[in-house]
């Protein structure tokens, strides 16, 4: 059975702003791909707009979206994060943090004034946003008899599975193949029907 393997993110760094009563919310969307990438980013924007009041966020990893957090940051519970989440959530993105940067104007906005604000600072950054869309993809070793050098080729390019580091040793052949997902269990069944080949799966990319 076929399963999606698509999923949606960024091209690059974007950027919003909201303005209410004084107070400014500046966003900041940007693609990444692990925690340290994250926590390095935050670190940064502290550094850079160290005198703003508040760095509420969220962010999201995986092509599942499972993985995510929110931080309100000291502003009230759910008034933050959780909006900024449910703007990446509506426009199903993924690998991808958004910070929502906020220069106190004076002037308490309250609960839904909050939620306004961090909701309209995040869809505007996103707006601003080039969104692409990637495939996942793994990577396999296979390794054959020399002797079957062409069954395989033949399998690898009508599958258009790219190719890299060959190796060989003696009669045999290494090759680290990459292909999509959900062509995973097609391809590993053509190739496993060519006698003395071996697949080891190495990686999901």
């Amino acid at each position: 059975m076929l399963f999606s393997d698509t999923y949606k993110t960024i091209g690059g760094v974007s950027k919003g702003l909201f303005r209410d009563r004084g107070s400014r919310f500046i966003a900041l969307a940007f693609p990444v791909s692990s925690q340290d990438e994250i926590k390095t980013r935050l670190a940064e924007l502290r550094k850079e707009y160290h005198d703003a009041r508040h760095h509420c966020y969220a962010w999201v990893l995986g092509p599942d979206r499972q993985t995510y957090r929110l931080n309100d940051d000291g502003e009230p519970s759910g008034t933050a994060g959780r909006p900024i989440h449910g703007q990446i959530n509506s426009r199903e993105l993924t690998d991808i943090l958004v910070v929502v940067i906020r220069y106190f104007g004076g002037t308490l906005l309250g609960v839904s004034g909050l939620i306004n604000a961090y909701r309209s600072a995040a869809a505007d950054a996103l707006a601003n946003a080039a969104v692409i869309e990637k495939q996942l993809m793994e990577k396999w070793l296979i390794t054959f008899p020399y002797t079957s050098m062409n069954d395989v080729m033949k399998v690898l390019r009508d599958e258009s599975c790219s190719q890299s580091d060959h190796r060989y040793s003696g009669n045999d052949v290494a090759i680290e193949i990459t292909l999509r997902s959900s062509r995973a269990d097609q391809i590993s069944g053509r190739l496993n029907k060519i006698g003395g080949l071996q697949m080891k799966w190495l990686s999901s990319i």
